[in-house]
């Protein structure tokens, strides 16, 4: 048994919980610390900490049914187990806490929320890449599977280490700021600017003759690093938006590919730290690479989660799925979609637990009834809005082998989180195309039925109508 172990199998099973004091003295005492540095650490007086410290050797020697004390307290517990009696008592003790801290998926997941599930060694990687001088990370994966989660965890590791930080979305941007290289650069700048405090001094450093690129280059290198006492972490979001608007992108990647080359020599460009975030692959030509890919840096693909980590989950929603199968059973269903199956545990929990409710959720989950509908109509509306992808994702469904699509169809569908893809784009090569998980392909082949009839009968009404104008046409 851990002290973690302990820690929660006492709040589970005491009326009252544990308080501070009590967990204080307790990770202390395990890791022997003497009274007097607890009391000092905790700022009560030695005569107190002693007091309650007895009454936890009590509480303990009375659940264990043996002697504990201070001298023995660690030597004797790391040997014991949880019984089943005591899973119980923590499973309760999950469900009940989960129930009061019950968060609606949506949104990147909080700092503070228990419902984060890392991805060894993902989180690492970044932190350890985010500390070098001049660094690129490029976090890469379709939508809802955890990017803004992570990205909240750099900012928060920059900020705890004293760094400057800034978010820029381009999402958020006016259709106008694209109208030109210029203006975006500007925009570009002046945001910058005003996130870390500064007064935007544009035209100080930027001339019409050296252009754009060196003009923003210049006000960086002269007036924004120089300004900072720390390296500044600047995420740009939304990156896919920029790729939409190939020329400002056949430029701006080239650029940040600048920047980070020049960190290797000029010692004022390794107070820049970039992130990059976005959903789909850069497919605009960048002249200073040898593919159309956008290799640089440290690159981050966010997979989805595996069945140990949606059991973790599941456990932290108070569930019991430790042999497996009711994770294996939503998985079938889902896959490792974090944002899928936070939603099914939301619901679960949200009804009471019941082990029935698994089997229930998931029956209803491909139709109208199901908990998914909402998330599901909003890939119909995007589909409608691009038929050239509804079209090719009707194929993807309905063929029992791999499907090749064109590069571009393909990492479309991939960006929204349709699809999953194998197989790359050089040499000509087409892309291997499979659903992203059984829930898309259940739905959409009803959906596409649907339409079809829908369809037909539409043509069936316009031919009758037409067949009616023409009797009505020739009568006098």
């Amino acid at each position: 048994m851990t002290i973690d172990e302990l820690v929660l199998l006492l709040k589970a099973s005491q009326a009252t919980g544990l308080t501070t004091l009590q967990e204080l003295i307790l990770r202390s005492s395990w890791e022997g610390e003497t009274y007097t540095n607890i009391a000092s650490e905790a700022h009560y007086g030695e005569e107190r900490v002693k007091k309650i410290a007895a009454h936890l050797w009590q509480v303990l020697s009375n659940f264990y049914k043996e002697p504990i004390h201070k001298s023995n307290f660690r030597q004797t517990l790391e040997n014991h187990h949880f019984s089943e009696a005591h899973q119980q008592l923590i499973k309760e003790f999950n469900r009940a806490a989960t129930a009061i801290s019950l968060e609606f998926p949506s949104g990147p997941v909080s700092l503070n929320s228990r419902f984060y599930i890392p991805r060894p060694p993902i989180e690492e990687l970044a932190y350890a890449e985010m500390a070098e001088p001049g660094s690129v990370i490029c976090i890469k994966a379709p939508k809802k599977m955890g990017k803004s989660s992570l990205v909240l965890r750099l900012l928060a590791r920059a900020n705890k280490q004293g760094f400057h930080t800034v978010t820029l979305d381009f999402q958020q941007a006016d259709k106008a700021v694209f109208a030109s290289l210029d203006k975006f650069l500007r925009w570009f700048c002046a945001n910058v600017s005003w996130e870390l405090q500064l007064e935007p001094k544009l035209n100080d450093y930027w001339d019409e003759d050296m252009g754009s690129k060196v003009g923003c280059s210049i006000y960086f290198q002269k007036y924004l690093l120089p300004a900072l006492s720390s390296p500044l972490v600047l995420v740009l979001n939304e990156v896919d938006w920029v790729f939409e608007y190939q020329e400002i992108a056949q430029e701006l990647l080239p650029l940040v590919r600048s920047w980070h080359e020049q960190a290797k020599r000029v010692e004022i460009w390794q107070k820049l730290r970039l992130v990059l975030v976005y959903s789909t692959e850069i497919l605009v030509p960048i002249k200073l690479t040898q593919s159309p890919l956008f290799n640089i840096g440290l690159t981050i693909n966010l997979p989805p989660f595996t069945k140990e980590q949606v059991q973790d989950l599941a456990q932290r929603h108070g569930f019991d799925w430790t042999d497996g199968k009711d994770a294996d059973s939503l998985m079938a269903m889902v896959g490792g979609n974090p944002y899928l199956v936070r939603l099914a545990l939301y619901h679960l929990v949200g009804k009471g637990g019941l082990k029935g409710d698994l089997g229930q959720l998931l029956q209803q989950a491909p139709t109208e009834a199901g908990i998914y509908n909402q998330c599901l109509r909003q890939y119909v509306l995007a589909l409608r809005d691009q038929p050239e992808l509804g079209d090719a994702f009707y194929e993807v469904i309905n063929t029992t082998n791999y499907l090749k699509l064109e590069p571009s169809l393909a990492y479309k569908l991939q960006s929204i989180g349709l699809i999953n893809l194998e197989g790359d784009v050089y040499d000509g090569l087409r892309l291997r195309s499979t659903p992203a998980c059984e829930l898309y392909r259940l739905y959409f082949q009803q959906y596409f039925k649907k339409s079809e009839h829908f369809n037909n009968t539409h043509v069936e009404q316009l031919k009758q109508e037409n067949q009616q104008l023409s009797v009505l046409s020739s009568l006098d």
